[in-house]
Formats: C-alpha cells, structure tokens, sequence
C-alpha cells in the first residue's frame, strides 16, 4: 500500500518544523509539495532527506515552488508543464516513482483578480494542464496529478457559495476548465470515497476561518483510471492546520494499494453457474 499526499506548506522553510513533524507522524510514501518558496539552492534537502526521502524540486525565489518527495528512487522528472516555453513560473513538476508510478505536483495559478491578466494565465494553465493530461493517459500507466489546483470544483466544496461566486477559484470558466481534465478518465480520489460536504483543505488566516470551518477544497489528487483502480482510502489530514505557525492548507492523501484486487468469483463472473 502506498500513501500519496498533496500539500501547500506556503513557505518550506518557515514550515519545515511542522512538515518535518508530519513526515514522520503521517509517513507518507510520496509527498507532492506545493508554494515552496525558495530557490532549489535554499530547499532544506538534508533535513527531509535524513527521513528516508528522495527528492525533485523545482524552485522560485519568494513565489510558487513545487517538489516531490519520495521513498522510491525518482526518474524521468520534467520541471516545467508542456506548452508554453515562455512561463517561467515554477508551478509544475513531474517524476516516475519508484519505476511505476508517475505523479505530478501541480500548483496553478489563484487568478484573481479576475479582471487582470492573472486570470486569463490560470484558464490557459488549466488548458495545457489538460492537454499534458491527456498525453500521459495515453501512457496507460498508474498516474497521480496532486497539488493545489485553485478551483473549488463545486458548490460543495466552499462554504459560502454566495460570497465566493466571483472569485477566480469559483467562476464558471474555473470549473470547466477542472472539468475538462477530470472528464479525460480521472477520478478525484477525495470525492470518490467522501460525498459529504464541509470537507476543506484550506481555511484562510482572516476571519476565524479555521476554528469555524469556514474553508474551501482546493486541492486534489486526481487519479488515472490505473491508479483509481487501486485506490484503498483517502482523506484530509487537517490536524497540522491546527498546529503552531500552520500553512493555510491541509494535506490531502490517498492510499493506493500496490495490485488491483482481483475480481471477486460470483454467479455473474462465473457464467452464471
């Protein structure tokens, strides 16, 4: 069984005794870290290293930052989402784990304000996100884009619709961009075993969104049809959120088994003997 974990830490350095703390009480096998905000240089490998991790980082000083940690060995990184070889923003990472998985940790722009530049950026982000998407499945192989997509995909998934309806993480154009990649064959592995609504991964500093639970579901683990297959569990960690000096997300995780179970022998499958 493998545990795959996306989180936005806002900041690895001013975060590192928190994710250090989660590491070794979660013990995730893959962590798809996003907001990392720090140059490559400045990633504090040894101390994640020293847990037993490897380690593909794509840094930017001050804003956006991704990373995969691992157990497994990593291969075949790419440090940039296909499309646009003119986006210098450090937004998208990509390995082979372990030789048979592939994951990406994906932090797509916020888009506001929505009258800007930024949100034309985040709905072409979102188009060559789909066709990056599309491209690997066609690959046929167990496949994990996490991070932070900065798309409520629903209404169920904010707690004041009505209030957010406007924003960048909630417009219409948003959420069909978001549709557009799940619609491709991908399973969102927190909503494929927990409908309910109130299930955040990020409450804002402002306004006691944490201790009301005032807080929105931005951040996925989306799962080819050879990963959902496996898919045991999933959840949001929420307890670091609640810890000292907390980043504004929470991780969110999925375990998936290491085979898919085989298919139960019934009167159906048995040519109705």
């Amino acid at each position: 069984m493998a545990k795959i974990a996306t989180w936005n830490v806002n900041s690895v350095r001013a975060r590192l005794p928190n994710l250090l703390r989660w590491l070794g009480e979660a013990a995730p096998d893959v962590v798809l870290l996003q907001e990392t905000k720090t140059v490559c240089d400045g990633f504090p490998r040894l101390e994640i290293e020293s847990l037993g991790y490897h380690l593909a980082t794509l840094g930017q000083k001050t804003y956006n930052g991704v990373a995969i940690l691992s157990r497994e060995p990593l291969a075949d990184v790419v440090r940039a989402l296909p499309g646009d070889p003119d986006d210098g923003q450090a937004r998208y990472i990509e390995a082979l784990v372990g030789g048979t998985l592939r994951v990406a940790s994906i932090y797509l722009p916020n888009g506001n304000p929505t009258d800007g530049e930024s949100f034309p950026y985040k709905l072409r982000f979102l188009d060559r996100l789909r066709r990056r998407a599309g491209e690997l499945l066609r690959r046929e192989e167990p496949l994990v884009l996490g991070g932070d997509y900065n798309v409520c995909p629903t209404d169920d998934d904010v707690f004041a619709p009505g209030e957010w309806a406007g924003d960048a993480l909630c417009r219409p154009e948003s959420r069909r961009g978001f549709r557009a990649i799940v619609h491709l064959g991908f399973t969102d592995a927190l909503r494929a075993l927990h409908p309910e609504k109130g299930l955040y991964s990020f409450w804002d500093y402002q306004g006691g969104a944490w201790p009301r639970n005032h807080g929105l579901r931005i951040d996925h683990l989306l799962l080819s049809p050879q990963a959902a297959d496996r898919l045991r569990d999933s959840g949001v960690d929420s307890a670091p959120r609640g810890w000292e000096r907390p980043s504004d997300h929470a991780p969110v995780w999925c375990a998936l088994a290491d085979q898919v179970s085989p298919v139960p022998r019934t009167c159906a499958t048995e040519g109705g003997r």
